[in-house]
């Protein structure tokens, strides 16, 4: 496989309403995009110009057929995307409220396909040279996909792994097992993202001293995002603050996927941790002004013009 990032774990069906401030209950219409996180971030990679893989799994059914369909016109390698024989393609429901709260009901339990990847799906050896991997909290809830994780953090030695937390908390008993998983995954990664509910999640009532001891757990690198407020990275090297970019927000959901995307691709390219961080947070600010996450991901150029000129542009047609 030649590809220069991997991206494993939630892949689903968005169905975002089609009104805005109104509860799920009275919701008339829907428009149905390709979601999880796996499936925003390998979007935006692509656009971005990143040769990308996604590991993960639909169900065999209209909604798994959708979902592969876009990725490969996106230009995603969907090789390892297998079609799961039991569980069918999972499905969030979404609320808009503008500018901050975004309710989402989730079908995916008792499990769901991208919890179903299993070491049958994909080459360990080929993933384990690919070089960049993301990985997120996500899939560690339910194993298989839990061992998949460690297995693909444990095999990468000379590449670079990149955790997202991605705390989803309906997805978890309690934070309890989430941060005992967590815990043990992080010394195995090179970069951290994280929100600040997910350092909590992770480390306390604390965002930043949660992050602060995530750096002394082996990652070299940690990034606080802060909403409209920018993020923090932390390193070795110190702390630096990176301002976020006032936008209109239509849908906060996949601004920290189009984030992660970006921030990868800057790190990848050699960009300092903070042009990175600020090119992610205009790649976030740009999906937050659109309805859309894996539609609504910007390419190079957009980011560009965004920080050129403070605004965002239109999307193309």
């Amino acid at each position: 496989m030649r590809a220069d990032v991997l991206v494993v774990g939630r892949l689903l069906a968005d169905i975002y309403p089609n009104q805005l401030r109104t509860p799920l209950s009275e919701i008339e219409s829907f428009t149905r995009f390709v979601g999880g996180f796996a499936g925003n971030v390998s979007t935006g990679l692509a656009r971005l110009g990143v040769a990308t893989a996604l590991l993960s799994r639909v169900g065999d059914d209209g909604h798994g057929e959708f979902c592969r369909a876009f990725l490969e016109r996106e230009g995603v390698d969907t090789s390892w995307v297998g079609t799961d024989p039991t569980y069918r393609t999972a499905l969030a429901f979404c609320e808009a409220w503008p500018p901050d709260h975004f309710p989402i009901t989730y079908y995916r339990t008792p499990s769901c396909p991208d919890w179903e990847i299993a070491f049958d799906d994909f080459s360990l050896e080929e993933a384990g040279a690919i070089p960049w991997c993301l990985l997120t909290g996500t899939g560690l809830a339910r194993s298989p996909s839990r061992d998949v994780h460690f297995a693909l953090a444990e095999e990468r030695t000379d590449t670079r792994t990149v955790l997202d937390l991605d705390w989803r908390s309906m997805l978890w008993e309690s934070p309890r097992p989430y941060r005992a998983y967590v815990r043990a995954l992080v010394p195995f990664v090179d970069v951290v993202i994280g929100n600040e509910s997910e350092f909590e999640a992770f480390g306390g009532p604390d965002p930043l001293a949660a992050a602060r001891s995530v750096l002394g757990m082996g990652p070299g690198t940690v990034v606080l995002k802060r909403g409209g407020a920018g993020v923090l990275a932390l390193s070795e090297g110190g702390e630096e603050d990176i301002p976020g970019l006032p936008v209109e927000v239509v849908n906060g959901l996949g601004a920290g996927d189009a984030f992660a995307a970006s921030l990868i691709d800057g790190l990848r390219r050699d960009l300092s941790i903070g042009e990175a961080c600020r090119r992610g947070n205009a790649a976030g600010a740009i999906v937050a002004s659109r309805l859309a996450c894996s539609q609504a991901m910007p390419t190079r150029a957009e980011v560009d013009d965004l920080l050129a000129t403070g605004v965002v542009a239109p999307p193309a047609p």
